[in-house]
């Protein structure tokens, strides 16, 4: 090509333009690793989330297998708000923080409930509330309490909290005499639901807002107990040496609740129940 085709810019200029291009995005880069954030994350301005796609309403593909719900919203505003992009990894539920620890990931956004053994591993940032429920086929007796499921077959995820709970009630079962839960374990919520829909399993042990949800979008096919039977926090998984990445979301969350945008995702969503009243700190305290 020739000089005068590049009118009205001349070569040593747009070189100067490229160079001065280069010197802002190295610039930008600091700017997010002092405000306490991995060099990783600095440099290429994306925040990436491992997360089980497959647990509606809160993350889950639509029908062009982009991924949706209450909890990539809640991310992405969060990235948004660090002045990042996100990048969205689907992982089964019991792989999660092997995949973070491993590094595939900035964090784990998807449903994560906080216990003592994960806050052993990695760091939690809360962000609401989460319940457990049983869910049944319309049609099939009800019932709220899971040791009233005795020698009947119960689906859950594997790696779930809900399985530690059916496993807990056939402690309590063998302890009275009593039959046991046959727990059918499965690496998805789709999965199990689906074994639910065809009568392979008496119920469901799910999450609240998935039972919602699947009861909400199948309309006179599935219950639900009437009430939770567990209560929870919930928080982002975060990896115990990224101080920096924990304090960033705890920051940005806290905002989010000010501003209103944090409860019109959970409005919208149809999960006001598990909105948090005020911010907490990260688990365990920073």
């Amino acid at each position: 090509m020739l000089d005068h085709d590049l009118s009205p810019f001349t070569r040593p200029a747009l070189s100067r333009l490229a160079a001065g291009a280069a010197l802002c995005a190295a610039l930008a880069a600091p700017g997010l690793a002092a405000a306490g954030l991995p060099d990783a994350i600095a440099s290429s301005k994306t925040l990436t989330f491992c997360s089980a796609l497959s647990q509606p309403p809160l993350e889950f593909v639509d029908e062009n297998q982009t991924p949706v719900g209450a909890d990539i919203e809640l991310g992405d505003e969060l990235a948004k708000r660090l002045d990042l992009k996100t990048k969205w990894i689907n992982i089964p539920f019991s792989g999660l923080i092997p995949a973070l620890q491993a590094g595939q990931c900035d964090a784990i956004l998807s449903q994560l409930f906080i216990k003592a053994p994960r806050l052993e591993v990695i760091d939690q940032v809360p962000y609401a509330w989460s319940q457990e429920i049983l869910a049944f086929k319309k049609g099939s007796p009800v019932v709220d309490d899971p040791v009233e499921m005795s020698g009947k077959k119960v689906a859950s995820v594997t790696g779930t909290t809900a399985t530690v709970l059916l496993e807990q009630a056939n402690e309590k079962l063998k302890a009275e005499g009593k039959a046991p839960i046959t727990i059918v374990e499965f690496p998805t919520g789709t999965a199990a639901f689906q074994q639910l829909m065809i009568g392979q399993v008496d119920a469901y042990g799910a999450s609240f807002e998935i039972g919602q949800y699947y009861d909400q979008h199948n309309p006179g096919e599935i219950v639900t107990g009437s009430k939770p039977f567990y209560k929870i926090l919930t928080g982002i998984g975060v990896r115990k040496d990224e101080k920096g990445l924990s304090k960033a979301l705890e920051e940005q969350f806290a905002l989010m609740m000010k501003d209103g945008s944090y409860a019109a995702i959970y409005k919208k969503w149809g999960i006001e129940s598990d909105m948090l009243d005020a911010p907490m700190p990260t688990q365990p305290a920073n």
